[in-house]
């Protein structure tokens, strides 16, 4: 090394070779400047991205908290929590069994002319609401017409013995004639009255006027009480015989819940007990009695049929809507039970949130019997737990708030 030096300054020049080994150094020095440098960077970045790590760490939810709605006193009471404890209670056994709304057979009538005749005038509709008495149609009926003339010819016959009853009477009196011609006219009189009644109750029993305004063949068919008329069988111009079901008007005031009730369930189902009808197709339901048990089990079903006579005031209630009826069997001791609202579901699970200091914690719990008020809890809370009872639901929601911003 010293040989090379000792040639590149014979070569150079002593002066030129100095300057070469000044620059030289300083180049030197330089670069272990970078170098050092560059190291003191990357420990600072390794120390700042732990650090940032450690800051990243700490700022993590704590998931051992799962469960846990903190809520302040006045928190809870502007959500309109309302605390309840667990307690013992008695749960209400039913049995439910299928039926279906039926019209009333006791207030539907099925309206037949009783006379043959033709549709003159058909005022009433399917659908229509009609009072007792209204006219739902008019008939050109020759039976008719031929019954009021008997009866017109009925009268004039019971006039004309009541003027020879009184003629007859006063000459008996006045001993002009014999007694024997006033009792044959006091007879006259009475038959011709008889005749008159019988004539009369004839177009009563028919359902027709006993006097008629107009035309002796005009017969009116008016309804028998309030109701709807749910079938139409006539049309206008249309003959119709005796026996025609040309109407029919059902009081839609009431109804039946008809029940079908397997030969198992019979026992259960007694005449006058009170029982609840659920609607299938809305949320409705009424409470009524059961006023019919079948005696007989049908041959093919197998099944009685028992009913229950339902108010029916804003005609919810319609014919042939399915329902369950719910039949009381008995009542049982639960040990722990909570109302239904406290209950909710978290993830398929049934959870009830118990009170604590800080707020509300999800409970898993084991149901078991209810009479749809009050729930028998098999598994998971003790008597006396205090729980939230209404508005449970929005502890719900804001734990279901915490875990999407714990996901995010």
């Amino acid at each position: 090394m010293k040989l090379k030096l000792q040639a590149l300054e014979a070569r150079f020049g002593r002066k030129q070779f100095r300057s070469i080994v000044a620059v030289l150094s300083i180049g030197a020095a330089l670069s272990l400047l970078i170098l050092v440098g560059g190291n003191r960077a990357s420990e600072q970045n390794k120390a700042y991205a732990e650090q940032s790590d450690s800051k990243g760490e700490s700022q993590k939810p704590d998931h051992s908290t799962d469960g846990l709605v903190t809520l302040s006193d006045e928190q809870i009471e502007s959500a309109g929590i309302e605390i309840q404890a667990a307690a013992p209670a008695k749960i209400r056994t039913t049995l439910q069994l299928p039926g279906e709304i039926r019209f009333n057979e006791d207030r539907t009538a099925h309206i037949v002319p009783r006379m043959a005749g033709v549709a003159e005038i058909v005022p009433a509709n399917l659908g229509q609401l009609v009072k007792k008495g209204d006219v739902l149609a008019v008939l050109a009926s020759a039976d008719l017409s031929d019954r009021r003339s008997e009866l017109l010819t009925a009268q004039k016959r019971r006039d004309l013995a009541r003027i020879t009853y009184e003629r007859e009477k006063k000459l008996w009196q006045d001993k002009i004639s014999a007694e024997q011609d006033y009792l044959q006219a006091q007879q006259t009189l009475r038959e011709a009255d008889i005749a008159v009644t019988n004539a009369q109750e004839k177009l009563l029993a028919l359902g027709a006027a006993t006097q008629s305004k107009g035309p002796l063949n005009r017969y009116e068919i008016r309804a028998p009480f309030d109701g709807m008329v749910i079938e139409k069988h006539i049309s206008l111009g249309e003959a119709v015989k005796e026996d025609s079901n040309i109407f029919t008007v059902s009081d839609l005031s009431t109804v039946w819940a008809e029940i079908v009730v397997s030969a198992k369930d019979l026992n259960a189902v007694h005449l006058g007990e009170r029982v609840k009808v659920k609607a299938t197709a809305f949320d409705s339901e009424a409470e009524g009695s059961i006023s019919f048990v079948g005696a007989l089990l049908g041959q093919e079903t197998r099944t009685a049929t028992a009913r229950v006579t339902l108010p029916n005031p804003q005609v919810a209630w319609r014919p042939g809507l399915f329902v369950n009826i719910e039949v009381s069997t008995g009542e049982t001791e639960a040990i722990v039970a909570v109302p239904n609202e406290a209950i909710q579901m978290l993830d398929g699970t049934a959870v009830v949130f118990i009170r604590n200091a800080t707020g509300f914690k999800a409970q898993p719990v084991e149901t078991g019997r209810t009479d749809g008020k009050m729930t028998e809890i098999i598994k998971g809370l003790t008597a006396g737990a205090p729980c939230a009872v209404s508005n449970s639901f929005t502890l719900k929601a804001e734990l279901g708030k915490s875990s999407v911003e714990h996901d995010d």
